[in-house]
């Protein structure tokens, strides 16, 4: 049998993990396998993240919509029209003199 047929032959039946040197081969499977997990780790708490900055930016938008409508809401309510009918509706009307300034001076 050839080198490359026993090599491969070998691989298949796992003789590299119960020869003389399989703790060798061991060492490296364990710390591929854990390099591995922590990858795998890694990659889950990055996908959370993405997913948790995305619902915040949705959230983000709400907010700045709904204060935009209250905004909106607000200058419709301080607008003089508005408010004059809020009036008329409590029995106020407006003045017909037109307002005097008050001049105040010091005199030492």
């Amino acid at each position: 049998m050839s080198k490359v047929k026993k090599g491969v032959y070998d691989i298949l039946r796992g003789s590299f993990l119960t020869d003389e040197s399989a703790f060798k081969n061991w060492r490296i499977i364990i710390f591929v396998v854990v390099l591995l997990l922590i990858m795998i780790t890694s990659a889950h708490n990055a996908d959370k993240k993405v997913i948790k900055i995305s619902e915040l930016n949705k959230r983000k938008r709400e907010l700045r919509a709904e204060y935009v409508d209250t905004g909106t809401i607000l200058m419709r309510m301080k607008m003089e029209s508005s408010i004059r009918e809020k009036a008329k509706a409590r029995g106020l009307q407006p003045s017909e003199a037109p307002p005097k300034k008050i001049k105040v001076t010091y005199k030492d």
